[in-house]
């Protein structure tokens, strides 16, 4: 097992959801946990929770929209020394808007989604894998979805991001080779977040979403994140894929009566 204790996890997107339960996680490990959302009184929040799990708590938290390039390179250049050395970047960042046809999508709704799912993940890992390979330890942990595996009405743009996130980190696990950094992509089914409350702009309709059926919960994911991270060094896992029982595919569900 890989101890990560003492050891920096930077975590994108981790005011809620799966990465706040990411973070948690991580904490039980001993990490040194370094933080970042768009809201940062939730990151203010779960930074005091945290404390309460670690006999000497070590977090930095900060706000950051991982859609700006130029506030991704400034504010990871210029973190505090003591918070260079990530050895385990979670990107967690990620969001869906919409459920219509593409022929109706609002087009600021696709740029939102690309300019996070991708181009957001591409800019986080770009500044911080040079550091890694440099260091001679590092690992890249990106979250997926089965949404990149198989598209489903409605879904086409946030599909693609996800589509493209797995050939993403395909690519970067064979630039990689030869490297001490390994990559991972976690691709999960339904989570019970506030994933639909965001797609949908709407919480009512969001929590209709996992009505009659038991979901994947964060901690389920943050779980096999952590499974991922802790693997001896020379153990490199490629891909989770994860579904709740009650879900066999993108489109294929077992909703309770």
């Amino acid at each position: 097992m890989n101890s990560l204790r003492g050891k920096i996890v930077f975590i994108t997107g981790a005011s809620s959801g799966i990465g706040r339960a990411t973070a948690i996680a991580f904490a039980e490990q001993g990490a040194r946990l370094l933080l970042c959302a768009r809201r940062i009184d939730r990151l203010t929040e779960l930074a005091r929770e945290l404390a309460a799990l670690q006999s000497e708590p070590d977090v930095f938290t900060f706000r950051l929209d991982v859609r700006d390039p130029v506030a991704v390179n400034e504010t990871l250049a210029n973190l505090p020394e003591e918070w260079r050395d990530v050895e385990v970047l979670v990107n967690n960042a990620g969001l869906s808007r919409g459920l219509t046809p593409l022929y109706e999508n609002d087009p600021l709704d696709w740029d939102e989604m690309i300019d996070t799912n991708i181009k957001g993940l591409l800019h986080v890992t770009r500044h911080l894998v040079p550091g890694m390979i440099a260091r001679g330890s590092g690992h890249v942990i990106s979250m997926g979805s089965t949404a990149g595996k198989e598209t489903y009405a409605g879904g086409a743009v946030y599909c693609a991001s996800k589509a493209a996130e797995k050939a993403i980190m395909e690519g970067l696990r064979i630039d990689l080779i030869g490297k001490p950094v390994r990559s991972t992509s976690i691709d999960p089914g339904m989570v019970e977040t506030e994933f639909a409350q965001v797609r949908f702009r709407d919480e009512d309709k969001g929590r209709k979403l996992y009505q009659n059926i038991t979901p994947l919960q964060p901690e389920d994911v943050a779980d096999a994140i952590v499974y991922a991270a802790t693997r001896p060094k020379h153990v490199n896992i490629h891909t989770i894929l994860m579904t709740t029982i009650d879900q066999a595919n993108s489109t294929v569900f077992n909703r309770h009566s």
